[in-house]
């Protein structure tokens, strides 16, 4: 069990009173004088993500309140487990057990400390999970989470092409999942050639993962995630600024184990293929360059116009293996453009699709799970934006406008219109710390495919 739960209960759990911020004088109305006297003298009036502690007649801490927007808002209990003294809490008015569990997970990746470098700097308080929780359910969340954010978070030097595929065995062994490699020079005889030109400068050879598991009578997802272990830009260098948060440009690999991670423990019965395609975009003599055109694994050709447009490269090869096989489901997760992040900000998944139902519950699915996806159009009319005299595409537009659409449109052309297929694409990264989100790398939208997923496959 993780060090911020615990099955033990005793008389001296201290509750945690959420309340409504529009219902707190009605909740303070019906409170002891002393209560009213500390809330007085505390300025509590139980905002959104605040919180008083109550003392009782000794000093000792009596009980929490925390202010929350509305019933559904669980978010605000995130905060606590590193700001309450060391002790043993209790969420004590809540019902529904929907909320009673997210509240346990917001509590959960409240917890999270990246400890590899460092030793942790803050004390965790405890929340007893009791017999209403689905403990289960609420580990494997957090567990996941736990895994995308370490990995994303891990600089490059850790975590390159045969560090993520270290972590990719690891859950393997630990699902009894079949998994192998392509590894190098490998690629380029098994018509992989897009991910080895994009990782062939590096030392660090270029990789592709493969996953499997689940009974073969059931229903095959396969997800894909974009492995770039560090991207520098290549020969279309970014500025030093730009490749500062570069060793997240694996976000997309982290959030595909992650999600394998809560479908493998929950044993959702799916048939599950992923695959990753694991480089790092660095610049040396032999490394792609603008202009070069390269045969994709599906025979188009695509004409570089910027070596910086990496990531649908690499994704394009791994998406056409995919579809060979015909599965009810692709989800692709990745990194993939700074104008998904114009568009929708850093706080929500930009989603591509063009199976309407799919889309309606995973946005559903988003809501219901504050885990949020956004649709953006995979609006034909522009695919001529990435048109070239000189092969059947480039991989960079020739406009500066729909940036993280032309990528989508690029995607498309290597999966079948009848395989229903979604392509997420977000920052993976939480700019500034929020409750149950510290600053660093993020899962983003597992959560929400998760529940389409568990709801959908029984």
């Amino acid at each position: 069990m993780l060090n911020c739960y615990t099955k033990t209960s005793s008389n001296q759990t201290i509750p945690i009173i959420s309340i409504i911020a529009d219902q707190f004088n009605t909740w303070l109305s019906s409170q002891s004088i002393n209560i009213k006297n500390w809330i007085t003298v505390t300025n509590f009036i139980a905002k959104p993500e605040t919180y008083c502690l109550i003392p009782d007649a000794t000093g000792g801490l009596a009980q929490v309140l925390i202010g929350i927007k509305n019933a559904e808002d669980f978010w605000p209990f995130g905060m606590l487990p590193t700001a309450l003294p060391k002790n043993i809490y209790r969420i004590e008015n809540i019902t529904d057990k929907n909320i009673l569990n997210r509240a346990a997970i917001a509590w959960g990746l409240g917890a999270y400390q990246f400890t590899r470098y460092k030793q942790p700097s803050k004390t965790i308080a405890e929340l007893f999970l009791s017999d209403n929780h689905n403990q289960a359910f609420i580990e494997n969340t957090v567990n996941a989470v736990y895994l995308v954010r370490n990995l994303t978070n891990t600089p490059t030097e850790d975590m390159g092409p045969a560090e993520l595929a270290h972590a990719a065995v690891e859950l393997a062994k630990h699902h009894n999942a079949a998994i192998v490699q392509i590894i190098g020079d490998d690629l380029l005889k098994n018509n992989y050639p897009t991910i080895h030109a994009v990782g062939r400068a590096s030392p660090r050879v270029p990789r592709l993962i493969d996953l499997r598991w689940g009974d073969m009578s059931h229903p095959k997802i396969t997800l894909v995630g974009k492995g770039v272990c560090f991207d520098s830009g290549g020969l279309d260098l970014k500025t030093a600024s730009g490749m500062l948060l570069m060793k997240k440009d694996m976000a997309g690999a982290a959030h595909a184990l992650g999600l394998a991670q809560m479908i493998m423990q929950a044993n959702l019965p799916v048939r599950l293929r992923v695959l990753i395609p694991a480089v790092e975009n660095v610049v040396a003599g032999n490394a792609y360059k603008p202009g070069d055109i390269i045969r994709t694994r599906k025979g188009i050709t695509v004409e570089v116009g910027n070596t910086d447009a990496e990531g649908r490269m690499i994704v394009c090869d791994a998406l056409t293996e995919a579809a060979s096989e015909n599965p009810k489901l692709i989800i692709d997760f990745t990194t993939l453009t700074g104008a998904a992040r114009v568009a929708v900000g850093t706080e929500i998944s930009a989603m591509f699709t063009d199976h309407e139902e799919l889309a309606q519950q995973l946005q559903q699915h988003g809501v219901q799970e504050q885990d949020p996806v956004w649709r953006l159009p995979l609006y034909a009319p522009y695919r001529k934006l990435i048109d070239t005299p000189y092969a059947d595409m480039n991989n960079s537009g020739n406009s500066p406008y729909a940036g993280a659409i032309t990528a989508g449109l690029f995607l498309k052309e290597f999966v079948p219109a009848e395989i229903p297929w979604v392509h997420l694409d977000f920052m993976g990264w939480n700019i500034s710390a929020r409750p149950g989100r510290p600053e660093g790398g993020e899962a983003m939208s597992i959560r929400a495919v998760f529940s389409y997923l568990a709801t959908t496959y029984k």
